[in-house]
């Protein structure tokens, strides 16, 4: 069902990669909402996705743009203002990437150049991503920025390496830009940390289906959706949260407050 809460709105949103991506959900219940938005990922993942037939679905253009690029998102908001008619309302950052992860580099065994790579992909983008709205003035008063995050940020989780520091750098970030941001264009920024989801670059992560498990089991209202995530970036783009901003806001069914549940210590006891 849809509310209308984005009706009118325009933005950007990044990093949809397939139909499993996050992204992917939130641009179709972004256009479900009413608003018009364009499409952007790198160029070499837009190879590997499906983009193009998101992009029919919402009738949305595609602006390929290499998140790591000034001159890239200079041309990214500059031709999304043009083609939408106006500045953006809201922008969703969901990129993220660890070449250290994908090959198999224990976090006591990092290839540095690999981590600055993460954390460039990963955390950078963002405030480049927000430093080139900033000097455009791209962005219209009261709009919303929104990344996606992970507690591993809070919480250590040995499968996630370098990407706990690039998630870390990232939260830090929306709370310093945040405040920049909401001081001169009442542009709010927040990072959503999403319960482990089901997705091609989650799916690639050791170890991913048993903490799926656990976390499933953790959490009082169990893991929360790759739809249900969309649902909540909504939320965080309309004009019902005008004044949440440079918060780490947990969707993840009660996971992050929960020590231990009753189906995990029955778990431990078995054994």
């Amino acid at each position: 069902m849809a509310y209308g809460l984005l009706k009118g709105k325009r933005g950007i949103i990044s990093g949809a990669l397939d139909e499993k991506s996050i992204a992917w959900k939130v641009a179709l219940k972004a256009k479900e909402e009413g608003a018009t938005f364009t499409l952007t990922n790198a160029p070499i993942a837009m190879r590997m996705g499906a983009i193009k037939l998101l992009a029919e679905q919402c009738e949305a253009e595609i602006i390929p743009a290499d998140a790591t690029s000034v001159e890239d998102l200079e041309n990214l908001f500059t031709k999304s203002t043009e083609v939408l008619g106006g500045k953006v309302d809201f922008v969703l950052h969901s990129i993220g990437m660890s070449p250290n992860i994908r090959k198999g580099k224990a976090y006591t065994d990092l290839n540095y150049d690999w981590f600055k790579q993460s954390i460039d992909i990963s955390a950078l983008s963002f405030h480049k991503m927000m430093q080139t709205a900033y000097k455009l003035d791209a962005i219209s008063e009261w709009g919303s920025v929104v990344a996606l995050t992970y507690m591993a940020a809070q919480r250590t989780f040995p499968f996630y390496t370098d990407m706990a520091d690039a998630k870390a750098v990232l939260e830090s970030i929306a709370r310093s830009f945040g405040y920049r941001y909401g001081k001169s264009h009442k542009v709010r920024v927040n990072t959503i940390s999403q319960s482990p989801t089901p997705t091609t670059a989650g799916g690639g992560i050791g170890g991913f289906d048993k903490f799926y498990d656990f976390a499933d089991k953790t959490a009082p209202l169990g893991n929360a959706t790759a739809d249900q995530c969309a649902d909540y970036c909504i939320t965080m783009f309309s004009d019902l949260t005008r004044m949440v901003t440079m918060q780490n806001l947990y969707h993840d069914g009660g996971f992050s407050m929960t020590g231990i549940s009753e189906e995990v210590m029955a778990l431990v006891t078995k054994e």
